[in-house]
């Protein structure tokens, strides 16, 4: 009897361990199960990002990006241009540069086309600064495809192909775990009408971008508050850095679209939604970067994470 009475405790001790074991596993299996579900829900924005990202025009495919100076320039991959492409044919063509005016003159005999259409004679050539878009050069059937842009006061051939490696060689993007937490309504702080913001891109110049306002969030009892940029989306864009900039995240900062404010001024904001701009995905694209305003002293475990693509030597051009 004096035996069984000493047996009982530890009986009992063995129980509660057990119950304590059991409790713990189901609410680990319930944490997994929540976490997978809420990837899930993620999963379709995931996957249209994706799809973008690797368009055979997408991001991913750009493969140069060549400034353009005053003047005429032969261009092609041959090494006798004055603009040297790293893919295309050996002799694309002439550009000319007179202010803002930019002609292009194509060599005879090569298969181009412009805007979709065969090419035959000299052009005049947009920029993505022109409301209806940059004018588009296609070779090697389309498969490549170089467009002007305009960045202050500079130009430059952008050039993508469908067979650059950062495309074919497209390793996938990952993600913090996120959660429904990150998912917060902030608060709409206009600016008065016209206001702009400085903002720096990775090649060093500055533009003025209009900042119709700002949005404020609470976070860990503290107020955090993000300018906005408005590029003529219908959208708030926001561009930030963070505590994980640098640190898992990509260094420069990521993107962010909000929708405008509802009638209450609220938006809501997804911070699972946070992606890497194209400069994390390719050397030859013109991201802006944060401005001061908007480097938060928070970690956003949400979002994108950085991304680490194999760095082709670019091809210098040296005009003449």
């Amino acid at each position: 009897m004096l035996r069984l009475t000493y047996k009982l405790p530890l009986l009992l001790f063995v129980a509660l361990a057990i119950t304590a074991c059991k409790d713990e596993e189901a609410t680990r299996q319930a944490a997994a199960a929540k976490e997978q579900a809420f990837a899930s829900s993620q999963q379709p924005w995931r996957n249209e990002r994706r799809a973008k990202l690797t368009r055979p025009d997408g991001w991913t495919s750009l493969v140069g990006l060549h400034w353009i100076d005053e003047g005429e320039h032969y261009f092609g991959s041959d090494a006798d241009n004055g603009i040297r492409l790293a893919v295309g044919p050996a002799h694309v063509g002439m550009v000319s540069r007179k202010d803002d005016r930019v002609r292009f003159q194509p060599e005879k005999g090569v298969a181009l086309t412009f805007n979709d259409e065969p090419l035959t004679g000299a052009v005049t050539l947009l920029s993505d600064a022109d409301p209806a878009g940059p004018s588009r050069i296609g070779f090697d059937e389309d498969k490549g495809i170089i467009t002007l842009i305009k960045r202050s006061d500079r130009y430059a051939f952008r050039v993508k192909h469908a067979d650059a490696p950062t495309r074919t060689g497209f390793k996938g993007i990952e993600y913090w775990p996120g959660g429904d937490d990150w998912i917060v309504t902030a608060k709409y702080i206009p600016n008065p009408p016209g206001k702009t913001i400085p903002i720096a891109n990775i090649i060093g110049t500055v533009d003025e971008v209009p900042n119709p306002g700002a949005v404020e969030f609470q976070r860990d009892g503290k107020t955090f508050r993000i300018e906005a940029l408005d590029e003529g989306e219908g959208t708030l864009f926001l561009v930030f850095a963070d505590r994980t900039s640098g640190h898992g995240s990509y260094p420069a900062g990521r993107f962010l679209d909000a929708p405008k404010p509802d009638a209450a001024g609220d938006v809501v904001i997804d911070f699972n939604k946070s992606y890497n701009p194209p400069c994390a995905f390719t050397a030859f694209a013109t991201c802006p970067l944060p401005p001061p305003e908007n480097r938060l002293d928070l970690e956003i475990v949400a979002g994108e994470k950085a991304y680490h693509f194999e760095e082709s030597k670019p091809v210098m051009s040296t005009q003449s």
